[in-house]
């Protein structure tokens, strides 16, 4: 008999749900729990020169979550594509179910994947499709199950999953917390052995990616499903993890429990460990300290201030989002915007844009108001804001350095050998000089998000708009984005404007937090003092996810 891997995941075997058969391919015997469910063995990749994978070996067992964490760029995506065959190795085996992916046809590994799904980083949800209809669809294009018994299961998974009464709605009208859950639960619907997970609480907020890590978990014990994630949050991680994998340099440098991952003694990992660990704030005695090493606030005079919302107020038909909030947003300084998903945090920021007409109330921007402005004084106004949007939108078809240069060679604003010198300053402070000369589809997510701050900043705005900045960053890179948020607010005495879920990067960088809970601002002031809220839904955002502090 084989060695047994790690401790295996209670499951519930009295649940009519886990002892359903995989229902797109009854005939395949369940995976034994003695055995590796997929086998790694000295994996290479390349793509051109650059190699990727390098000699890794990695075991995934059979009724355990695995995790793998690493650096933005290491390679995770491309090992979880090799999981399930969708890239394969240029040498080494990726064995699953005990076939040699390399070695069996495409049509063998199609019927290998239908014991393995996929929940994708972005949904991937059919946009015309209602929830119950994208959750239903593998039933409905693989098997010849009625209709009406496939909405049976649909109906099974909204309840488990918390989301009755959504069948007919379409994805535009759900949160991102929803749009997860029900790729979740198409991605468990026909009771599959494995389910591959790539970043799956990524863009939301410390409540709700607790709650999501909560339905994760649940889903896995009542459909009893070996799991491998890819994941930045460690206070996920540390929540789902079974088994914690570091990958570095193109290898697995260590693996074991995450308390074990913690004490390791190889200098990449515990760098990357230490780097997560204080992405949450220290709490002691539910007091929260910010870490250490927190860069020196700006000093200034805090009554000046660069933009003035008054009593705002915005609906969109019977519905209000934004319920009369008064916020100053101050002068060269950063201010984070904090608050759960669906709280108002980006309709409050377009006003301040001008992308958005409150329905009342007043907004002043560099001291004029746009609130009933001109359509040409609001566009000076815009020209003297940066943006950088949660999704990275480069253009494929230019280079990393011509996407940096875009705004300034746009409309022939410089001359491409005045804007060069200006892209290579930005490349290298925002440590993408490497990649100037490569293509967007040829850098990670990270790269992709760092290459568009660049580009944002190099107009050298007054004011600069981050939404989610951090979001699908590692840890290590999420202080590099921290760290240069407060260098270009220095250097360019620029004032920040910073949405952001992650409550580590919000302490390390704010000279203010304003907190907006359903539409209403609840708190306001310095970190310390939004820190010591006595106001118990402040103190319930911002202590969850706190569990990844370790007690040793």
């Amino acid at each position: 008999m084989a060695q047994k891997g790690p401790h295996v995941r209670e499951i519930d075997h009295s649940s009519s749900i886990s002892q359903r058969v995989n229902l797109l391919a009854p005939q395949a015997p369940k995976w034994p729990l003695d055995k590796p469910i997929i086998e790694l063995k000295r994996v290479w990749k390349r793509f051109g020169q650059q190699e990727v994978i390098r000699g890794l070996d990695l075991e995934i067992w059979p009724g355990v979550t695995t995790v793998i964490a690493g650096e933005s760029g290491s390679g995770k995506s491309v090992l979880l594509k090799m999981m399930n065959g969708l890239v394969l190795p240029d040498e080494g085996e990726v064995i699953l179910f005990g076939k040699n992916l390399a070695k069996i046809t495409e049509t063998q590994r199609t019927e290998l994947r239908k014991r393995c799904t996929m929940v994708f980083q972005n949904y991937a949800l059919i946009d015309s499709m209602t929830v119950q209809q994208n959750i239903g669809f593998p039933l409905v294009q693989n098997t010849s199950m009625e209709l009406n018994e496939i909405n049976v299961l649909v109906e099974e998974l909204l309840v488990l999953l918390e989301l009755p009464g959504t069948s007919e709605l379409l994805p535009s009208s759900l949160s991102g917390g929803m749009k997860k859950r029900v790729a979740l639960a198409r991605a468990v619907i026909s009771n599959p052995e494995l389910v591959l997970f790539d970043e799956p609480t990524t863009g939301l907020d410390p409540v709700m990616i607790e709650f999501v890590d909560t339905l994760i978990a649940k889903t896995q014990k009542n459909y009893g499903i070996t799991s491998v994630m890819i994941s930045h949050d460690m206070a996920s991680n540390r929540r789902l993890a079974d088994h914690l994998a570091i990958l570095s340099q193109g290898k697995i440098a260590d693996q074991g429990s995450f308390e074990e991952i913690l004490k390791s003694a190889i200098p990449a990992v515990r760098r990357f460990m230490q780097s997560a660990v204080t992405e949450r704030m220290q709490r002691t005695q539910g007091v929260y300290l910010p870490s250490s090493d927190s860069p020196q606030h700006r000093q200034g005079d805090h009554s000046s201030y660069v933009a003035r919302l008054i009593e705002v107020r915005k609906s969109f038909g019977d519905r209000e989002i934004l319920k009369g909030i008064t916020l100053d947003v101050p002068l060269n300084k950063i201010l984070v915007i904090i608050g759960g998903s669906g709280s108002g945090k980006s309709v409050l920021v377009k006003h301040i844009i001008g992308l958005l007409q409150p329905s009342a109330g007043r907004v002043e921007v560099f001291g004029r108001e746009i609130t009933q402005g001109q359509r040409d004084d609001v566009r000076e106004i815009q020209k003297e804001i940066g943006v950088l949007f949660q999704g990275a939108a480069l253009f494929d078809s230019m280079s990393v350095s011509d996407n940096i240069a875009f705004p300034l060679l746009e409309g022939r604003r410089m001359s491409p050998k005045a804007v060069r010198p200006l892209v290579d300053e930005i490349a290298k402070k925002m440590s993408v000089h490497h990649l100037l000369d490569k293509w967007p589809d040829a850098i990670s997510n990270g790269e992709k998000k760092r290459v568009a701050l660049a580009r944002a900043l190099i107009t050298r705005p007054k004011i600069m708009i981050y939404d989610e900045p951090t979001t699908g960053q590692d840890p290590i890179m999420m202080r590099k984005v921290d760290d240069m948020i407060v260098e270009a607010a220095t250097l360019f005495e620029m004032t920040s404007i910073v949405i952001s879920h992650d409550m580590g990067s919000t302490f390390r960088i704010a000279d203010e937090i304003a907190m907006i809970y359903h539409g209403e601002l609840i708190a306001h002031g310095t970190a310390e003092e939004v820190k010591h809220s006595q106001d118990p839904r402040v103190q319930g955002f911002i202590f969850a996810g706190d569990q990844t502090v370790p007690t040793v």
